[in-house]
């Protein structure tokens, strides 16, 4: 699948937004780092912990410049866009770090925020020079905004077709059966009128929130029905897939009324979005909870594959070449995180990352012919659990030591977001291949747990968050820029 087609405007939009970033970084480079991951990956989490931990300079063995002692300090600084909501990094600690702490609220809209890195670079000129500075902007988005893009390529009659063909598969018959009948009962060829538009709207965007529920990603857009933002409510998000009539379609139809609200959402929401903040990124991370798709099922594993390749063949992928990035900007880095690695024993830490090569392989080979490098990697941003063992059977078990959330069940009990548990986790196959051959779900033990409730603070009195493998995501994202 192509990148999503520009136009005229839309590059030169593109080249003079990134001239007026330049030209406000001419003392101060700056790196515009995307985070983005579908519900639930941990957008908010992990770039809380990024932004705290390079405040606080944290417990980062594998972070390069502060290993190194070059890594000076940190601080937050105004974002020169005043129009962009600002990133709760506030906020989200004080939910972290509450009494009981609990998990800040997810991503539900664009939101940015900027961060002054102080360093001592490495470089042999760098004695005559002194310390450097980097502006780190980070650009937060809800990964089902993402899935949007590839409509820009593609008609109402092309998306129609493609949607109504997966409501119809035997596998979303519960999820869509209500959209397909007031489908059925609808006359696309009569006259136009809100109301129609309305009643088919909400039953697709129901059918859409059910599946998301279910597992399915490559079924979800348009995006902003399940995460509308700002767009909440209005026309530009009342319309529905419709099946292409034979007959001539008149110009006040319900078919034309949608097909034209179709268009306006491409024109008036998504390729703003792409034009504005998605093709100004150097470095991209995309988060995905690999777990909870194995934990639902093959066909969600499936269905993600699906999803995570579809969307990241539209970024603006390549080598950045430093005499262009004035005028145009590409992501040279792509880092793909399987978040939650603390919700499994750190032998299935390897066999996790490996499960994440299988299934975004296709779109990272894609991405490094076009120029770019990418990564995997497990990680915790923040780590909810503990490791202990158990002996059961006279066999000793590797087990996770955590809070499950109140309300998560297992086993016939409920738990009440109080008591601690020791739990083994399960194990993941060794050969990712196999989720794919047999079509056999991955015998998990797959809760959600609360976030640790007594955190250990450093010798300035500042709260340490702990983690896994954070260190080494954050070194490959920003640590060339600090060498």
């Amino acid at each position: 699948m192509p990148q999503p087609p520009t136009t005229i405007t839309d590059e030169l939009g593109i080249a003079l937004a990134n001239l007026a970033d330049s030209a406000t970084g001419v003392l101060t480079p700056t790196l515009r780092l995307g985070v983005t991951g579908l519900s639930r990956a941990g957008k908010t989490i992990f770039i809380t912990s990024l932004i705290h931990n390079l405040l606080t300079q944290g417990r980062l063995p594998g972070f390069s410049p502060l290993a190194e002692g070059r890594f000076i300090g940190a601080k937050l600084a105004e974002y020169p866009d005043a129009t962009i909501p600002r990133f709760a990094y506030e906020q989200h600690m004080a939910a972290l770090t509450g009494r009981p702490a609990t998990w800040p609220e997810s991503t539900r809209r664009i939101s940015q925020l900027r961060i002054v890195l102080k360093f001592q670079s490495a470089k042999w000129w760098a004695g005559f020079s002194g310390p450097a500075t980097l502006n780190l902007d980070i650009v937060d988005y809800p990964g089902e905004w993402l899935l949007d893009l590839p409509l820009l390529g593609k008609s109402f009659a092309e998306w129609s077709a493609e949607a109504l063909e997966r409501a119809r598969q035997p596998g979303h018959a519960d999820e869509a059966a209500t959209f397909l009948a007031e489908l059925d009962s609808t006359d696309v060829l009569k006259d136009a009128s809100d109301l129609s538009a309305e009643h088919l709207a909400t039953a697709f965007t129901t059918y859409l929130r059910r599946s998301r529920e279910h597992g399915a990603l490559s079924t979800l857009p348009p995006g902003r029905f399940l995460l509308p933002g700002d767009l909440e409510g209005s026309p530009a998000l009342t319309f529905a897939p419709l099946p292409r009539p034979s007959q001539p379609i008149r110009g006040n139809s319900l078919y034309a009324m949608l097909e034209n609200r179709y268009e306006a959402y491409k024109a008036q929401v998504i390729r703003p979005f792409f034009r504005d903040h998605f093709a100004r990124l150097d470095r991209q991370v995309v988060l995905v909870d690999t777990l909870r798709a194995l934990n639902t099922g093959p066909a969600a594993v499936a269905d993600l594959e699906t999803a995570l390749t579809a969307v990241l063949a539209c970024f603006r992928q390549g080598e950045a070449n430093p005499l262009l990035r004035p005028f145009s900007r590409r992501i040279d880095r792509i880092l793909f995180a399987a978040t939650k690695a603390d919700h499994v024993h750190h032998t299935s830490h390897d066999r996790l990352e490996a499960i994440l090569n299988r299934l975004v392989g296709n779109a990272s080979k894609r991405a490094r012919f076009a120029g770019a490098e990418t990564k995997s990697l497990a990680l915790a941003a923040i780590r909810a659990t503990s490791e202990g063992t158990i002996r059961e059977q006279g066999e000793t078990l590797p087990t996770l030591i955590g809070t499950p959330q109140a309300g998560e069940e297992l086993d016939g009990t409920t738990y009440d977001g109080k008591t601690e548990i020791a739990l083994f986790p399960g194990d993941l196959p060794e050969r990712p291949d196999s989720l794919f051959e047999n079509g056999q779900p991955v015998a998990l033990n797959f809760l959600r747990f609360t976030p640790p409730q007594k955190l250990e603070t450093n010798a300035n009195g500042e709260v340490v968050l702990p983690h896994i493998r954070f260190d080494r995501a954050l070194d490959y994202l920003i640590g060339d820029w600090m060498a």
